[in-house]
């Protein structure tokens, strides 16, 4: 064992008991970016390395929230932006995604399809809303996996479900008018029904949440973290969890 190991280990013994009883988020959300970054200066010739190892470093952080009480994570895959990429790009990324999706069902997490699935292949749609039925329901942790988000569709596509169910019932735009508040648009998010983010974290250094989580994200605390997604660690999470329970939460006040 090198001298490295015992010390993460000590450093991470340590800040464990710094958090001790620190509150802990009901729900997180990652924007796991840095993938390609990572499969370069590791000197992997295919950058699908990088997506392959980003995928796998899901179900360590997965296992980190439930050793913390967390109740939900939500991760962004990819966004709608994402679906203009070249093909040679997109496909390989797509069956990256549908296997780590297939593990989840099969590992019993409870997963929750986020997004716009109706942009995404027949394929990928089919493994999201299969997963979705099979394990809904499933106790524990809920993952939301967002493939095919972006924060502004989701907000049009939450008015236009607002809308047509509203229609269905006879309501006039008048009367709706008169009548919409901001829980009517909450209540047709991707999210709908779950605790809002209370801690939003993006790896890589980027420093901006690109539209994830646009709505619910308006009292959320952020975290950015230098490290590649790939090469993210326990202590990293600690790390935010630490900033998270420093912080004293206003709540927009």
């Amino acid at each position: 064992m090198g001298l490295r190991d015992p010390l993460y280990w000590l450093y991470e013994r340590r800040l464990e008991r710094k958090l001790g009883d620190a509150e802990t988020p009901r729900h997180v959300g990652v924007i796991l970016d840095g993938n390609r970054r990572w499969a370069r200066i590791s000197g992997l010739g295919d950058i699908n390395r990088g997506h392959e190892a980003g995928a796998d470093k899901i179900f360590e952080l997965l296992g980190w929230c439930s050793e913390r009480g967390v109740q939900v994570v939500t991760l962004w895959l990819l966004s709608t932006d994402n679906l203009v990429r070249p093909p040679e790009q997109l496909e390989p990324l797509l069956r990256i995604i549908e296997n780590t999706v297939i593990r989840l069902r099969d590992e019993g997490w409870n997963v929750n399809p986020v997004g716009a699935l109706d942009l995404l292949p027949d394929s990928t749609a089919r493994v999201m809303k299969e997963a979705g039925a099979a394990t809904s329901g499933e106790p524990g942790l809920i993952v939301n996996v967002a493939v095919g988000y972006g924060g502004r569709r989701e907000i049009a596509d939450a008015v236009r479900s607002l809308l047509a169910e509203e229609a269905a019932k006879g309501t006039t735009i008048e009367e709706l008018a008169e009548r919409l508040d901001l829980e009517h648009i909450g209540e047709h998010l991707y999210t709908r029904g779950q605790p809002d983010p209370d801690l939003l974290i993006r790896t890589s250094g980027e420093q901006r949440l690109s539209g994830f989580l646009l709505w619910q994200s308006a009292h959320s605390e952020f975290y950015f973290c230098e490290v590649f997604w790939p090469a993210f660690r326990r202590v990293d999470f600690l790390r935010a969890l630490r900033a998270f329970g420093a912080r004293n939460r206003r709540f927009g006040s």
